[in-house]
């Protein structure tokens, strides 16, 4: 371990730290990686009495959220924690994985097998190989967002002399089903989504088929090599499941068009929007892992299950929407080959991700026997209607985790651990420690 460099922030103190893991854990003695932690300490605080809060962040694929001050959840955590918001390998400040660095690993296929590298059980043995240097041995308390809550299942499965506490929110995985089982219990809620989106802006239904109409005449090239189709327009609905995201929709779609010497085009304004949601440059790895988290059945590869799977949903196919009259339907979370066609950040690696797609030889990532047998105190927050993780199989997850105690609500999205500032993390620390 390697502190780098402190200074402060409104109400905190940051301190850089940079760590030396192995890439593979079952070879510690071969090929190290960088990994990035921010830590997070309030001011006036000794953070020597303090217990250590780990984060890991929702994807994959993301960075640890670059916080300024005591925003989110972090103000209700640094009354009680010292906290280490980890860039996950492959993500932020620790060693990148992208187009720019993935040839350095050489063929595509010595990419897939090093990105085989990145997923949750690997992550956890990151989080277990540095805690010893930080908390000198004592275990840590880990909140997990999204993915992160599927990283701190793993833990639960794998390390859980580790944790003193476990919190996830939004991330209860499943802990058997297939990558098509996901995505067949996915494009209903979808569906929902969309529905819900329509009836409260109705004007959008036409609004958005004549965008798609426009697209599936004439593609739009956008600056930086981005091309916009139809099915990538179409994925603009990841949106849905954040808490405002059905008004960020609205607002984008309403700017769609301006008045050109050659007819009605799509504006400057909507393009460069629509760019900036779609982009993958400040997260590849989503895309190029995003199937693998839900790989467990070593005989079979994910095989571009949400492309496949899309297939069974017929409302979802744009071009015949638009020769009826029925609403397009946007999609959501769902990685597609197409994306490594459209995007400039991903199109150098279109044959790692195949190889990826059929890779075999994943490994379960959960203990359900272990599982049923845990002692960490643990508690969830469950969304109602999650769009990108079931709900059903998340309490069905629960029961299967010994006292595990579930804060099931209707009142966020899968955001509210950002959108609902400290509470939260306020009603999850209250959960595991009885005062709920």
């Amino acid at each position: 371990m390697t502190v780098v460099h402190s200074y402060r922030q409104p109400g905190t103190v940051l301190t850089d730290h940079r760590f030396s893991v192995p890439l593979d854990h079952a070879h510690p003695d071969g090929e190290r990686i960088e990994l990035y932690g921010r830590e997070v300490v309030a001011t006036g605080k000794d953070p020597e009495t303090l217990p250590w809060l780990l984060y890991l962040e929702g994807g994959p694929g993301f960075g640890a959220r670059r916080f300024v001050g005591r925003q989110a959840w972090l103000e209700r955590a640094l009354q009680d924690y010292r906290v280490l918001l980890l860039d996950q390998r492959g993500t932020g400040r620790s060693t990148p994985a992208n187009r720019q660095t993935l040839p350095l690993r050489g063929t595509p296929a010595q990419q897939a097998a090093y990105l085989a590298h990145f997923r949750a059980d690997s992550i956890v043995r990151d989080a277990e190989a540095i805690r010893p240097g930080l908390t000198g041995g004592a275990p840590w308390t880990v909140l997990g967002q999204s993915f992160g809550g599927f990283c701190t299942v793993r833990y639960l499965s794998s390390a859980p002399e580790g944790l003193t506490a476990a919190l996830i929110t939004g991330g209860l995985p499943t802990l058997t089903a297939t990558a098509d089982e996901v995505y067949r219990a996915a494009y209903p809620r979808m569906e929902r989504k969309n529905l819900a989106h329509y009836a409260r802006y109705p004007m959008d239904v036409e609004r958005a088929r004549r965008i798609a109409a426009h697209l599936a005449e004439q593609p739009a090239e956008l600056p930086g090599g981005h091309v916009l189709t139809v099915e990538a327009f179409q994925s603009l609905g990841i949106l849905l499941g954040g808490g405002d995201g059905s008004h960020q929709l609205h607002y984008l779609l309403e700017d769609a068009f301006v008045p050109a010497p050659g007819g009605p085009a799509l504006s400057d304004a909507f393009l460069e929007g629509a760019r900036a949601l779609l982009s993958f440059a400040g997260h590849p790895l989503y895309a190029l892992v995003h199937e693998a988290i839900y790989a467990q059945d070593p005989a079979a590869p994910t095989a571009w299950a949400a492309d496949r799977v899309r297939a069974e949903h017929a409302r979802f196919d744009a071009r015949k929407a638009l020769a009826g009259d029925e609403p397009l339907l946007f999609t959501g979370e769902t990685i597609h080959p197409w994306h490594f066609t459209t995007d400039p950040a991903l199109a150098p690696l279109r044959e790692t991700a195949d190889l990826l797609a059929a890779r075999t030889g994943w490994q379960p990532l959960y203990d359900p026997e272990r599982l049923a047998a845990n002692e960490v105190p643990v508690a969830a927050a469950v969304y109602h209607d999650d769009m990108y993780v079931d709900v059903e199989d998340s309490l069905r997850t629960a029961r299967a985790i010994r006292g595990l105690r579930t804060w099931v609500t209707d009142e966020f999205e899968h955001d509210g651990l950002r959108a609902g500032g400290p509470r939260v993390l306020d009603r999850l620390l209250a959960l595991v420690r009885d005062e709920a």
